[in-house]
């Protein structure tokens, strides 16, 4: 019996071997325990409906799906030794990935009942061993390592990247959430999968440049260097190649974009893979030059009805394929960033832009992204993103409206240099050597045209200093452009003010203003302690008490002398504040700040500091006349006084208040 809790990899199981029955070990995944099964391969149903060919249907596909259900019946062991060992199997799935009928194939579902449940009971089966071959733990007792699964579903070729996206054509709809858990954890486990997915993309985007082949329509970006045969001008167009030939065309276009869509519609994280590859400009520029050739052909030759409605239908559906995917890659490579606040988000808006920019080119694809996926929606989130382009983003708006009113593209220059501008407004960081660079780069070969007219035309056209030279040789400027004189000079900068000329200060105009007087009077100036001059003379200077004698003589309050006699009552020296000492004095309240909490007006404490700084001005001047103009013959010594004295003051002082 199998031991609990051990991966396959690592399990060993004794069972009994031979005619004798002698029991021999051997690990779980071994070829000998593999069972002796045939399975078939499948086959599509009967287009016709033929009943010859019903019934035979019928019983073929009853073989495959009672096979299949025995196959997923078996224990996790069993299971993965008849996977992994048993060819016909292999060959089984294979063929019903290839041959299964896709959305747009006729079948003879709808002719017969019997057909249609037979055929969704093999299509469950199917989906439910794929799914069970992507999972490497189905329990806590029945797993794989993780290791040693991503080597086993690799090496032995149980999934591949033409698998994978036959899956996701197949299966994609309606087990979208189901499907893409598998895809994501085979590519977890096995990351060699990206690898085989980055040299798939090459193959991909060769189907396109071989369908314009045949149409013959020469890809600008095939960058084929190999020399033309002698019966290169002889290739077919889509006019004039055979029915069958064009039928294949169409039909091979059809399910090559069809695959791609369901594929990064099941499993978004591959769109950095086609992203690397340049994936949405080829596909741009093959929509603009391949589906005008085919629909024309489809619409003015004459072919069988139900042929010409056929090939219709697949280049309309073909047509809506190449549009969404072009929205996936732009919304999981740049929409999807922004709105989650990434880290980089500029470098995402910058991405957007210029994809924008590089596919505007492309008119008809630009008209029928606009009708599926509006672009008015793409401009709001920038601007909600990034609210300093909102100007260039409103008039990119504007001009997108008139754009959309007219669907032959008469704005879109217009719509594209705006485009272009914003492009710059976040990506161009010239420097000013760069822009010296360019400007003798266009000169060189441009001699006759002014500096002025070079600036402009860079600045119209992203500074490209190629696509200026290309546009001025071929005459197709902009008219902005062509308005303007060609040998304009470079406009000359106004030389900004100086600062000394612009500043303001509070010392502006005053005898030491050295930057608006011309001279000085140095004797006013010196460096440290002027000389001639001391402390004493300093202190013993009172011109400016007098000059401000004037001004608080305005109070009529002004004391210039203090008499002092010989008084024994002391009540001279009270009536000037002489009296220094009052050990009855009542200093409860002294540290409170009265007034501090109130919530005073604002003109009303405005008003109290006025009155508060003419007061405290002649309280200062009071203190400094005291201290200067009072004799030292005539001062009192007011350092020890009477206690007794001072106590029949104070007695004296509150009997007043009383009586008043």
């Amino acid at each position: 019996m199998a031991c609990a809790k051990v991966p396959l990899d690592e399990l060993h199981v004794t069972e009994p071997f031979g005619p004798q029955g002698k029991e021999r070990t051997l690990p779980a995944l071994h070829p000998d325990r593999k069972e002796e099964r045939c399975f078939l391969t499948y086959k599509p149903p009967p287009e016709d409906g033929t009943p010859v060919l019903v019934e035979e249907f019928l019983e073929h596909a009853q073989f495959i799906s009672e096979d299949l259900e025995w196959l997923l019946a078996l224990p996790h062991d069993k299971f993965w030794c008849q996977v992994v060992f048993d060819e016909s199997l292999q060959r089984c799935l294979d063929s019903y990935l290839r041959h299964a009928p896709r959305g747009l194939d006729p079948s003879g579902l709808s002719s017969s009942p019997a057909v249609a449940d037979m055929q969704r009971n093999i299509h469950r089966f199917v989906f439910m061993v794929f799914l069970r071959m992507a999972t490497h733990k189905e329990s806590k007792e029945n797993f794989i390592t993780p290791a040693v699964f991503a080597e086993i579903i690799y090496n032995n070729y149980l999934f591949d990247i033409p698998k994978i996206l036959d899956l996701c054509v197949l299966f994609g709809k309606g087990n979208s959430q189901l499907l893409h858990k598998m895809i994501e954890n085979i590519f977890t486990q096995q990351p060699s999968y990206y690898g085989d997915l980055n040299e798939t993309i090459p193959s991909i985007i060769q189907v396109f440049d071989i369908i314009l082949q045949k149409c013959g329509i020469q890809s600008e970006n095939t960058g084929n260097s190999q020399p033309l045969k002698l019966n290169a001008n002889k290739c077919l167009t889509a006019m004039a190649m055979p029915e069958e030939e064009l039928a294949d065309l169409v039909l091979y276009m059809c399910d090559t974009c069809t695959t791609i869509h369901s594929f990064l519609d099941t499993f978004p994280e591959a769109c950095s893979t086609f992203k690397q590859h340049n994936f949405l400009n080829r596909l741009s520029s093959f929509y603009e030059m391949a589906v005008p050739d085919l629909e024309k052909a489809v619409k003015k030759r004459n072919f069988n009805k139900s042929l010409q409605e056929d090939m219709w239908r697949r280049i309309s559906h073909s047509r809506k394929k190449m549009v969404e995917i072009a929205h996936l890659l732009l919304q999981h490579t740049c929409l999807q960033p922004i709105l989650e606040g990434s880290e980089n988000m500029v470098s995402y808006v910058e991405d957007l832009l210029q994809n924008f920019t590089a596919f505007l080119q492309e008119k008809r694809f630009l008209a029928d992204y606009d009708e599926q996926f509006p672009i008015a929606d793409d401009i709001s989130l920038l601007q909600q993103a990034f609210p300093h382009l909102y100007p260039l983003l409103w008039s990119s708006g504007t001009l997108y409206d008139d754009f959309k009113r007219n669907k032959k593209g008469s704005n879109l220059p217009s719509f594209k240099l705006l485009l272009e501008k914003m492009t710059l407004g976040v990506v161009c960081t010239l420097s000013a050597g760069e822009l010296e660079s360019l400007l003798s780069s266009i000169r060189d070969l441009l001699p006759d045209l002014g500096e002025g007219f070079i600036l402009a035309c860079l600045e119209e056209y992203g500074y490209n200093s190629e696509l200026v030279i290309n546009n001025i040789l071929e005459d197709k400027l902009s008219p902005s452009l062509d308005k303007l004189d060609k040998a304009m000079a470079r406009p000359v900068k106004n030389e900004l003010p100086s600062v000394l000329s612009t500043r303001s200060n509070v010392f502006d105009d005053d005898e030491f203003d050295v930057f608006n007087r011309d001279r000085l009077d140095m004797s006013r100036v010196w460096k440290g302690r002027r000389q001639g001059e001391s402390v004493c003379a300093t202190l013993n200077d009172k011109q400016h008490i007098e000059e401000q004698r004037a001004r608080y003589q305005a109070y009529q309050i002004v004391v210039d002398e203090i008499p002092i006699a010989n008084d024994p009552s002391g009540e001279r020296d009270n009536a000037f504040g002489m009296d220094d000492y009052d050990d009855e004095y009542d200093d409860t309240y002294d540290t409170n700040q009265i007034g501090a909490n109130d919530l005073d007006e604002e003109d009303e404490l405005l008003n109290r500091r006025y009155e508060f700084s003419d007061y405290a001005h002649f309280r200062l001047f009071m203190m400094i006349l005291c201290y200067f103009d009072q004799n030292e013959a005539v001062k009192k010594d007011h350092f020890l006084q009477d206690p007794a004295v001072l106590r029949e003051r104070a007695e004296a002082r509150r009997a007043a208040m009383q009586r008043m």
